[in-house]
């Protein structure tokens, strides 16, 4: 994700080295013509600007995996590297033969990152032509899993609905190759936000960076995992490892955010949103984090303005609509935050919308009956911990002294 943000730009390779913390880059021209690749690959060490290596080739499209092998061993001759036994076996390991399986996969995981609805159905009708294309293809179907998982978390499909696909693609891939790191990582999201397995999750979690210590995304996720436990310092430490080992991943740098806030660390969540929105201005869901950073701070003016951001780049979004109802609920707008109540209700005739939405607005109205109501509905529907860390999230902080809260937190297995 951090090296793809430079993909079709005229670089300087001093400047992308100090980017990315890094002492050389590799840098590659492709042109294909047909069935025909004409490539130009250079490394070059950024402290100084001078060539390491450098090649041209031309092979065909089906050679591209003979090709990535001849590029490494090129490579680490050149810098005369030593590699473990462990490294040789991941550098080599080809998940397909396919390069067409191969090229849609990329697509894939490309409009997966999107975290949009259309980015997420358009992610799943790459990775299904993948694994039609080649069926052993475990790292397509663990997309696959990926993309159900989000769909689900994010509010566009009932979790009833995604959760299970994403746990049946994620096994299949498992099935497949069960020392993929990316599958045991997308059992940690399953087990996170539908089960409510926490041990699971931790011992998923536990496994994948076990296999991959540099997937930056096993991190990432096992921060989520810890934070719903509330164990929020040692998920602070997961999501900044996150960040180092892919420091320019949107939802990546939005996340350690989101632990931050959750933390109450309110004034370096401020500052770790807004340097999210440096890299994108339009990134969903980061405007909603930073506005409510603000709103715990008393800067009621600024955290409304940022959910209004939220709403018109999302504009039929469940989560901006609640997000702003919210945030006028807190500062007294009570009518306006009616409104956005009646949109959602209007919304949810026509599509699903995850039932802890409403519970939030009713939660900011302080009107705990209706927000309790909400909740025990979002338990029923398994939406509960999608966009919601209810055991720690400052939102929820009016419910935190009735039973019925203690209670619920009880039956989805966290600790009280």
């Amino acid at each position: 994700d951090s090296v793809f943000r430079y993909k079709g730009r005229e670089t300087d390779a001093k400047l992308v080295g100090r980017q990315l913390g890094v002492r050389s880059i590799f840098k590659a021209r492709l042109t294909q013509r047909g069935d025909t690749l004409d490539i130009s690959a250079e490394l070059i060490d950024v402290q100084n600007d001078t060539h390491i290596w450098g090649q041209q080739y031309n092979r065909k499209l089906t050679d591209i995996f003979a090709l990535q092998d001849e590029i490494v061993k090129e490579i680490t001759a050149t810098l005369r590297l030593r590699l473990t036994g462990e490294a040789e076996k991941r550098l080599a390991k080809r998940y397909t033969a396919n390069p067409e399986a191969y090229q849609d996969y990329l697509k894939g995981r490309y409009w997966w990152n999107k975290r949009t609805k259309e980015g997420l159905n358009k992610g799943i009708e790459y990775l299904q032509q993948a694994v039609a294309k080649d069926p052993t293809y475990a790292l397509a179907y663990d997309g696959l899993a990926d993309c159900y998982s989000l769909l689900a978390y994010y509010g566009f499909v009932d979790s009833k609905e995604g959760y299970p696909r994403a746990r049946e693609a994620a096994l299949k891939a498992l099935e497949i190759d069960d020392s993929l790191a990316e599958a045991h990582t997308s059992l940690v999201f399953v087990k996170t936000f539908y089960d409510w397995d926490w041990a699971g999750a931790e011992r998923e979690s536990q496994r994948a960076i076990e296999l991959n210590p540099r997937y930056a995304t096993a991190h990432q996720w096992y921060g989520d995992a810890l934070i719903q436990m509330g164990r929020l310092q040692e998920a602070i430490a997961e999501e900044k490892r996150a960040v180092e080992l892919d420091p320019f991943s949107l939802v990546i740098n939005r996340d350690l955010g989101d632990a931050l806030y959750l933390a109450r660390q309110y004034d370096q969540a401020i500052e770790q949103y807004r340097r999210t929105l440096e890299l994108d201005p339009n990134f969903i869901t980061v405007h909603g984090g930073l506005g409510a950073a603000y709103l715990h701070k008393s800067l009621y003016k600024e955290g409304i303005a940022e959910f209004e951001k939220e709403l018109a780049i999302s504009p039929h979004s469940a989560y901006a609509l609640a997000g702003l109802g919210y945030a006028n609920a807190v500062t007294g707008r009570r009518a306006e935050a009616q409104k956005l109540l009646d949109q959602l209700n209007q919304l949810s005739k026509q599509e699903y919308v995850p039932a802890v939405f409403r519970a939030q607005i009713y939660a900011g109205l302080g009107e705990k009956d209706q927000a309790f109501e909400w909740l025990e509905k979002s338990y029923e529907d398994r939406s509960i911990a999608n966009l919601a860390e209810i055991k720690v999230d400052p939102q929820f902080d009016p419910l935190r002294s009735d039973p019925r809260f203690q209670d619920l937190l009880r039956r989805m297995n966290l600790p009280q």
